[in-house]
C-alpha cells in the first residue's frame, strides 16, 4: 500500500468512526483487552447479565413483601402484649413470657427546653424541662382556676383526714423477722466500720421513728434525755446504742411530748375517686394526664386515686422519694395482693409523679428538689456540717431546684429510670423533693401517681386479674381502698 493510500485510509476512517486496521489484528486486540471473541460468547455473557438483573428484581421484591409481613405481624403482637389491651379476657398467655410494649417516655433534651403538648383540643401547652435528673417537667396552666376551685371543694365535702408517714411494718418487726441482734444491726449502720456511729451514719439509715423526723438536734435531744451519749462527743459505742431500745425511745416521747413541726409531715389530705361515675373535671384532669405521660390509659386506670393536701401555716414536708428501689425481695402495693407475692419489703412503684398547684401560696410551699442534676448522689453527703438537706423546715433554700407554687401550674417527674429495654429500671435517686414550710397563707396541692411495676410480668399479670374482676364505681368505696392500699407504702408524697 502507498504512502497515499494509507493516508486516504486513515481520512476514511476519521469520518466513519470504525478502525481501519486489518481484521486480524483487530480481532486479536479485541481478544486482550475484553476476552470476547467471538459474537456467540457476547451473547451468552448478556444472556447471564439480564438473568442476573431480573434476579437482583425479583430478590427486592421478596425481601419487600416478607418485610411487611413481619411489621404486620409484629404489629398485631404488640396489640395482644400492650398492658392497656390485657382487659380482654381471652388475651394470649405469651404476654406474660415476653415484652414487646414499650413504655412511652418523654425526652427532656435540655434544662429550659419548651416543647408543645396537646392536652385539649384546639389548645398547645408548652412544656419546660426543669432537670434531667431527675427528668423534670414544668407546664403552666394545666389546670383552669375553675378546675382548681372544683378540686378544693371536692375534697372539702370528702373530709381532710390528718397525714401520716406509714411504714410498710413495723420496725421492730421486721428486727424480729430477720433475726437481727443488736450487734448486727450495729455493724449494719457503721458504714466506716470504726466501731462508733457518728449521727450522719445513723441518719442515713433511720430518719424516720416512731413518726418523728429525726435530726441532728432531735438526736443530740434524745441521746441526753436517755443518757446514751455519756461523754457527749455525738459518738455511739455499742454499749451506748443499745441504751436506744424501742421501749426506751417510745418512754422518751411520752414524757417529752411531740411537736407538729417534729412529725415528718404536717398535712391534711384526702383521695378522690377518677373513675367511671367521677365528677367530670376529675375525669378531664385524668384524661389530660393520659396524653400528658403518653401512657396506656389502662395503666393510669388503675392507678391511685387522685390525692388533694392542704398545708396550714407552717405545714411541710421533709425530702423523701416517692417510691423506694425495687430488689427481687420487694413488692409493690399495687401488684402484691394480684400476684399473690409474700415479702417483708414493699413499695409503692409510683413510675411517674404529676403535681398540680391549686393555689398560688403567699409566702413558702415550694417544692424543693435538693440534689437535682447534682454530678453525683450520696446519701451520707446529705449531711454536711450539720446542715441537713432533707430538712425543708430549714434547708429550702439550700436545694438545687424549688419550683413556686403558681394556681393551675403542672410539674411530673419520673421516680424511676428506664432499663433501656423500654421498661421501668432503677429508682432515679435524683428525683428526692419535699414541701419547703408554708410561710404566709395556705396551700392546696394534688397528686397523681402512675403505679407500674417494674417486672413487667407482674404488672401483666396483676392488669389481667383485675379485668375480671367486676366493676366497683362507688367513690367511698374505691378511694377507701385504694388509699388503704397505698398508705401502707413507705411514703406518702405531697
Amino acid at each position: 500500500m502507498t504512502a497515499q493510500s494509507r493516508e486516504d485510509a486513515e481520512e476514511g476512517a476519521g469520518a466513519s468512526g470504525r478502525a481501519t486496521l486489518p481484521l486480524n489484528q483487530q480481532t486479536e486486540r479485541l481478544c486482550n483487552k475484553t476476552s470476547i471473541c467471538s459474537r456467540s460468547y457476547f451473547v451468552v455473557v448478556m444472556v447471564f447479565f439480564h438473568v442476573y438483573i431480573v434476579n437482583v428484581i425479583a430478590l427486592l421484591f421478596y425481601v419487600h413483601y416478607n418485610s411487611a409481613q413481619e411489621d404486620d405481624s409484629r404489629s398485631r403482637d404488640t396489640r395482644d402484649t400492650d398492658p392497656s389491651n390485657v382487659n380482654s379476657r381471652d388475651a394470649p398467655s405469651k404476654v406474660l413470657h415476653q415484652r414487646d410494649f414499650s413504655l412511652p417516655r418523654i425526652e427532656g433534651i435540655r434544662v429550659g427546653h419548651v416543647q408543645k403538648v396537646s392536652l385539649t383540643p384546639g389548645k398547645d401547652h408548652l412544656m419546660r424541662t426543669l432537670s434531667m435528673k431527675p427528668l423534670l417537667f414544668e407546664i403552666p396552666e394545666f389546670l383552669s382556676e375553675d378546675e382548681c376551685q372544683v378540686v378544693m371543694q371536692l375534697a372539702h365535702l370528702k373530709g381532710l383526714m390528718e397525714s401520716q408517714l406509714m411504714v410498710q411494718r413495723d420496725h421492730e418487726e421486721l428486727v424480729k423477722e430477720l433475726n437481727l441482734s443488736p450487734e448486727e444491726i450495729f455493724n449494719l449502720l457503721d458504714v466506716n466500720q470504726d466501731e462508733q456511729l457518728q449521727m450522719t451514719e445513723i441518719l442515713t439509715h433511720s430518719r424516720v421513728r416512731d413518726g418523728i423526723w429525726l435530726t441532728p438536734d432531735t438526736l443530740r435531744e434524745i441521746y441526753a434525755g436517755l443518757k446514751a451519749d455519756k461523754n457527749g462527743d455525738g459518738l455511739l459505742s455499742i454499749e451506748e446504742f443499745r441504751l436506744l431500745s424501742s421501749d426506751a425511745f417510745q418512754r422518751f416521747l411520752q414524757q417529752k411530748g411531740v411537736k407538729k413541726s417534729q412529725l415528718v409531715r404536717n398535712s391534711r389530705h384526702t383521695w378522690l375517686y377518677q373513675g367511671e361515675g367521677a365528677h367530670k373535671v376529675l375525669q378531664d384532669i385524668k384524661e389530660r394526664v393520659i396524653r400528658l405521660t403518653r401512657l396506656p390509659s389502662a395503666l393510669v386506670d388503675l392507678s391511685e386515686p387522685l390525692q388533694v393536701v392542704r398545708y396550714e401555716e407552717g405545714g411541710h414536708y421533709h425530702a423523701h422519694h416517692d417510691s423506694g428501689p425495687v430488689y427481687p425481695e420487694t413488692a409493690c402495693t399495687h401488684t402484691r395482693l394480684a400476684v399473690n407475692t409474700s415479702t417483708p419489703f414493699e413499695t409503692s412503684c409510683r413510675y411517674i409523679t404529676v403535681l398540680f398547684y391549686l393555689n398560688s401560696v403567699e409566702g413558702g410551699g415550694e417544692t424543693a428538689f435538693p440534689v437535682a442534676d447534682n454530678r453525683t448522689y450520696d446519701e451520707v453527703s446529705l449531711i454536711q456540717n450539720d446542715v441537713d438537706l432533707l430538712d425543708t423546715r430549714k434547708n429550702c433554700d439550700k436545694s438545687n431546684l424549688r419550683v413556686k407554687p403558681k394556681k393551675g401550674t403542672a410539674v411530673f417527674w419520673y421516680n424511676y429510670l428506664s432499663d433501656g429495654k423500654g421498661w421501668v429500671g432503677e429508682q432515679d435517686e435524683y428525683a428526692l423533693h419535699g414541701g419547703c414550710v408554708v410561710t404566709h397563707g395556705t396551700k392546696w396541692v394534688a397528686n397523681k401517681w402512675i403505679n407500674v411495676d417494674p417486672d413487667y410480668q407482674r404488672q401483666t399479670r396483676y392488669q389481667q386479674l383485675v379485668s375480671q374482676q367486676p366493676d366497683h364505681t362507688d367513690e367511698d368505696d374505691t378511694s377507701t381502698v385504694s388509699s388503704d392500699a397505698h398508705s401502707s407504702s413507705l411514703h406518702q408524697d405531697l
